[in-house]
């Protein structure tokens, strides 16, 4: 579990990294997300299935769930101490870009906004711009992602041991 949850956080990171060298941390394309989001369910199937395996063929529910968020829960963990390194070291002007990003994108995708609506808009995201918060709904996010692909591998994959109650 733990093998593959570093795994999957080594993958997200390469890809954060990735998006930050092509200059889309702030917006990564789709197709990063979409990739993202395919190695987290390979990941997380593949663990599920070699515990599987290593438990004669059988898998519990409950099994599968622990499997997959355990998989999840240090991938997140490890994501949220590479974003903490990220926001802080690596890229310490993270929010103020951030903000300014929002800024650039409200102005384009909605020209007849005003630039008191757009600076409402904004002041009312500061709060929420900073590493605890986004540490927090990355953490949240990874788990709820890691639950529902578990419970759907899990659900798709048990077999329970006859001989077992």
């Amino acid at each position: 579990m733990i093998t593959y949850g570093v795994i999957l956080a080594a993958v997200s990171i390469l890809l954060s990294v990735f998006s930050y060298v092509m200059g889309n941390v702030y917006q990564p394309h789709w197709s990063i997300q979409l990739f993202g989001f395919l190695v987290l369910i390979a990941v997380i199937v593949y663990g599920i299935i070699e515990f599987k395996k290593q438990n004669q063929g059988y898998l519990k529910l409950s099994e599968g769930i622990k499997i997959g968020l355990g998989i999840a829960a240090i991938s997140a963990v490890i994501g949220v101490l590479y974003f903490v390194i990220f926001a802080t070291v690596i890229e310490p002007n993270y929010f103020e870009n951030y903000i300014e990003f929002q800024r650039q994108t409200a102005i384009e995708t909605n020209p007849s906004m005003t630039t008191e609506q757009i600076e409402a808009g904004l002041n009312m995201s500061k709060p929420f711009m900073n590493v605890g918060f986004f540490a927090g709904i990355q953490l949240i996010m990874g788990l709820f992602f890691g639950f529902i692909v578990s419970l759907i591998a899990s659900l798709a994959m048990k077999k329970t041991n006859p001989y077992q109650e």
